[in-house]
């Protein structure tokens, strides 16, 4: 398998995925893959459809939660990518084109989710992400979702 890193005890992180990945991260004990590329995204690569029948034949979990580069911190794209790191078999194994992607979206929910923004920054840039220019954006992405929390706890 290409290089992989760890961004947390349970969360790994690696770019495009071949067709021998799969049986790769299975015997290396992931139990979910979660996709972030849409599929189309570059020629050759494996649709979502491919990557589901070869997570299945080595029986590894799978959840597609495709993010375009500019929808990485949108909520249609983070709230399922949120839910499916809740439910997902331990350990997880998310892949993009690159790992950027879905470096920045952890980073995010797991922000959003209590972690705090300074130790998400530094597990991805241990994990060979330098997310330090997208500090600010991710910071104003956190404090609004916290408080749409609070003004939806308000209204109950």
């Amino acid at each position: 398998m290409k290089r992989f890193t760890f961004l947390s005890p349970a969360v790994a992180v690696t770019g495009a995925m071949s067709p021998d990945d799969f049986a790769e991260a299975a015997r290396l004990g992931f139990k979910t893959i979660i996709n972030n590329r849409p599929d189309g995204e570059e020629a050759g690569q494996l649709t979502a459809h491919e990557e589901i029948r070869l997570a299945r034949e080595v029986g590894v979990d799978y959840i597609h939660v495709p993010a375009a580069k500019h929808e990485v911190l949108e909520d249609h794209v983070l709230d399922p990518f949120n839910d499916a790191l809740a439910t997902a078999a331990l350990p997880i194994l998310l892949h993009c084109r690159s790992g950027l992607r879905s470096t920045i979206m952890w980073a995010a929910v797991s922000a959003e989710n209590g972690m705090s923004l300074d130790v998400a920054l530094t597990s991805a840039k241990a994990a060979g992400q330098d997310l330090e220019a997208l500090r600010e954006e991710l910071g104003e992405r956190i404090q609004n979702q916290a408080s749409c929390a609070r003004l939806q706890r308000a209204a109950a």
